[in-house]
């Protein structure tokens, strides 16, 4: 028996990465996945990666999570296809790096409703299920920039409301059976850090041992560390544990 075995999970932005690490973690304890993401030929591509067992099934749609109207349709399809929804991740993300000085509207909006808005809009579809069921669970993904890191204020800005987010919905929600909290990931080795690499302009293994180097594990992270701490916060056996973000990050955060 796995550990979700009969719950119905939906991880956005989860056609790659981390993401898809988490839906695969899910699947493999016996959830029923929903793969959100923005193109739902790559989220149907990633739900049919996941692996399947009895009772199980898995979904792959298309979900703009900054729009309303997308946000309400997808959890409305997830519960009618699937039959319930029991755990949500809100994992969909974006990053518009730029100095402050050169920073658009348009980096600082697009960060903030994808990150932020796309959390609360996710979060407040799911929540009347949750809170109907008398049970749920909510894991945010934050990250080690929500303390600060060059060139990303705005994503700093989105990270850092994600921990006060889940906050609020610990004391709102806790009387209800359900469960939220964050996971601040340190560097993880994903298309969107090699595409960092590229930007500048150094090879990627590099860029990873560069990283490896300023935590005490001497590693980089990996999607399936991430997964792991989400399948703990999600599970029963976090069910003493709201409100909080863990940091995934090798220790990062202690010599920084």
């Amino acid at each position: 028996m796995g550990r979700f075995d009969g719950r119905i999970a939906v991880v956005t932005g989860a056609a790659r990465g981390i993401g898809l690490g988490i839906a695969h973690r899910f699947a493999g304890e016996g959830a029923s996945v929903a793969v959100l993401d923005l193109d739902e030929s790559q989220a149907s591509a990633g739900a049919a990666e996941l692996a399947t067992g009895d009772g199980q099934r898995h979904l792959g749609i298309g979900c703009d999570v900054s729009d309303r109207d997308s946000v309400e349709a997808a959890v409305d399809r997830v519960v009618g296809e699937l039959g319930a929804l029991h755990i949500l991740v809100n994992n969909a993300g974006v990053t518009r790096d730029n100095l402050l000085f050169k920073m658009t509207d348009d980096d600082w909006d697009t960060v903030i409703a994808v990150h932020l808005r796309g959390a609360f809009l996710m979060t407040r579809a799911a929540q009347k299920h949750f809170v109907e069921q008398k049970y749920g669970k909510v894991v945010c993904l934050s990250s080690v920039s929500a303390l600060g890191n060059r060139g990303q204020a705005n994503y700093a800005a989105a990270k850092m409301g994600i921990q006060g987010f889940v906050r609020t919905l610990g004391i709102e929600l806790g009387p209800f059976g359900v469960n939220a909290n964050a996971i601040a990931p340190g560097f993880i080795a994903t298309d969107m850090t090699d595409a960092t690499a590229a930007r500048v302009g150094m090879p990627v293994e590099e860029f990873r041992q560069a990283a490896a180097d300023r935590n005490p594990v001497r590693r980089v992270g990996y999607p399936e560390d991430i997964a792991a701490a989400a399948a703990f916060l999600c599970s029963d056996d976090a069910s003493y544990i709201t409100g909080q973000t863990l940091y995934v990050d090798g220790g990062a955060k202690l010599v920084s």
